[in-house]
């Protein structure tokens, strides 16, 4: 008999329900005649990959290939795909709840599968980043208009996956949700991190969770960015407050930094002659503005803060309308910057 543990003995349990487990994971797909059809093991819509729902003398079901890539595998590689999991540990779990399996230990024998990337590691960064596709058209570009931020050009370094892994604790219940990933980068543009934002399936607000937000990987002096660094460039917290300020300049680079703490670490694009500093109306922003207009200033780099008229900017942007929020930036910036970035709102 297959060991309970053993991944081929979870694929084959989950080969037995192959139409249950794509009509779940791959909801983007449809059955044709004995065949799922999807765009990728990713759930995008299209019809290059083909999944076997009943045995054949190709194979069991549960079998897939994608034609356009080459790809292949079986349903626990589309469990771990499509969820974005990144060790087998957690596929196994998310396989056995699906089959309402009792929870056993993981096989203590030799496995051909890549090492698991540790839990909140930059590996796992990378590998979630790499799972994740463009925003435009997801729940993550509905949940950014409507927090007011339309202008959407530009923002690859946002992904969307559909169903990102969620563990409220050490020992609570898994859950999946949508989510806004952000690619978080050094100034070479390597990967070194990513945040996450779980939202609801519309789209309308984040996730009724504990903790929506969470970071992981090297995050220190690294931001998520927006635009090619130059000689200008702004620097904030929160994604969604640096987004606020992309509205009203589109043009200029811009970098936020996931926290008041590693604000106040961001390091400097060699070429950075002028920052403007995006404050928080809080306690912690006006420590991180500190901060960081004391390493500016030491660098040689002319650092000016640009302040909300509420907490933040993006609150700013939702409360005023952009036309206001624009002329509130404009009396901040130096006149030739409101001439670089601001003639085309003219």
């Amino acid at each position: 008999m297959i060991p309970r543990h053993d991944a081929s003995y979870l694929a084959h349990r989950l080969g037995e329900y192959a139409e249950a487990v794509c009509r779940h994971y791959l909801s983007n797909g449809r059955r044709q005649g004995n065949y799922w059809t999807v765009g990728d093991v990713r759930n995008a819509p299209g019809r290059s990959m083909f999944v076997r729902l009943q045995p054949s003398p190709k194979g069991p079901p549960g079998k897939w290939t994608d034609a356009a890539t080459g790809e292949h595998g079986d349903l626990l590689d589309v469990i771990r795909q499509s969820l974005g999991l990144v060790d087998f540990k957690e596929v196994a779990d998310e396989a056995r709840a699906f089959l309402a399996m009792p929870d056993v230990e993981s096989d203590p024998r030799p496995t051909t599968k890549p090492p698991p990337a540790r839990a909140g590691s930059g590996e796992a960064a990378r590998r979630l980043v790499a799972m994740s596709k463009p925003i435009i058209g997801t729940v993550v570009e509905t949940y950014l208009r409507g927090r007011g931020i339309t202008t959407l050009h530009g923002t690859t370094a946002l992904q969307f996956h559909p169903h990102c892994y969620y563990r409220p604790d050490d020992h609570g219940p898994t859950e999946t949700w949508p989510a806004m990933i952000a690619a978080v980068t050094d100034l070479d543009g390597l990967l070194t991190g990513a945040h996450r934002t779980w939202l609801t399936p519309d789209g309308a607000g984040k996730a009724p969770i504990d903790t929506p937000r969470r970071a992981m990987g090297d995050l220190l002096g690294h931001a998520v960015r927006f635009g090619v660094p130059g000689s200008v460039v702004a620097a904030g917290e929160g994604i969604e407050t640096t987004l606020s300020l992309r509205c009203a300049l589109p043009d200029m680079a811009m970098a936020a930094a996931l926290s008041a703490a590693h604000l106040a670490a961001i390091l400097f694009p060699p070429n950075l002659r002028r920052l403007y500093v995006i404050r928080d109306n809080d306690p912690a922003g006006d420590g991180a503005r500190d901060s960081l207009l004391e390493r500016a200033t030491d660098a040689g780099i002319e650092a000016i803060v640009l302040s909300p008229k509420t907490e933040d900017f993006n609150e700013d942007l939702r409360h005023f309308g952009l036309a206001t929020f624009r002329a509130s930036i404009a009396d901040q910036l130096m006149r030739r910057d409101r001439i670089r970035y601001l003639t085309w709102a003219a």
